[in-house]
């Protein structure tokens, strides 16, 4: 996403306060972009499907659906950043918000101006991970991947470990490559699967689950708390390095 072409975005604002939706969706389309506005949850949904987002701006108390639920499962169904609203201050709230699947997180009131300098942020980093994902990661650039005492070398399909060889499994490799290329990142089973073994694999998710387990014993200090490969509660696995 370019520059113009970050600016054209469409966002979804999902907000049941009308007042604060409306300045929300005023102040967002001053700066360019296309704003949809849904104000429940299962409104939301039908709005993500039908109008593929940019980005969503998604309030947690909403009527019908709340927005904890309505992350979870835009998180199984595509990839779209997130950015959570809310009143709520309790620590537990902004935790729950990450694990369903959110990448940023507000409480209100918030300022205008560093809300919308999140929505470029989001925007920028999504575009990238999108240019990655239109592709095999197979064909991606060939240099390697280094996080700490990690090294994944494309060139060869090696995996270095404090400098050491890691025994690895051909499809165990392709996994770890893409979670890598797209650290940070939220991503379902379901799109891991399609990625990773392609559209005509019938396996299942459990197989995804199966070769992260793998994984973990052989890249992880401590396999039973995992901090390089981490699980996103009904969603997927995002990469830390």
């Amino acid at each position: 996403m370019k520059c113009g072409e970050e600016m054209s975005a469409k966002i979804l604002v999902v907000e049941d306060e009308a007042v604060l939706s409306e300045t929300l969706k005023y102040n967002l389309e001053r700066q360019g972009y296309t704003v949809y506005l849904a104000h429940d949850g299962l409104e939301a949904l039908r709005q993500a499907r039908e109008k593929k987002p940019d980005l969503i701006l998604l309030d947690i108390m909403l009527p019908q659906l709340d927005g904890l639920e309505v992350c979870r499962t835009l998180r199984q169904e595509m990839i779209v950043p997130i950015l959570m609203l809310t009143a709520r201050t309790d620590e537990i709230d902004k935790v729950l918000g990450l694990e369903m699947g959110a990448d940023d997180y507000m409480t209100k009131p918030f300022s205008m101006r560093e809300l919308i300098a999140r929505v470029r942020a989001l925007l920028r980093r999504v575009q990238l991970m999108r240019e990655q994902l239109g592709s095999r990661v197979f064909s991606s650039s060939q240099a390697p991947l280094t996080f700490g005492d990690l090294t994944i070398d494309p060139q060869r399909r090696e995996v270095f470990l404090q400098g050491k060889p890691v025994s690895i499994k051909p499809k165990e490799y392709e996994l770890l490559e893409f979670l890598a290329r797209h650290r940070g990142m939220v991503l379902s089973r379901d799109l891991i699967l399609e990625r990773v073994w392609g559209w005509s694999y019938s396996g299942g998710s459990r197989t995804v689950d199966v070769h992260i387990r793998w994984l973990r014993e052989k890249i992880e200090p401590d396999p039973a708390h995992p901090t390089r490969i981490v699980t996103v509660r009904g969603v997927g696995y995002r990469f830390e390095g």
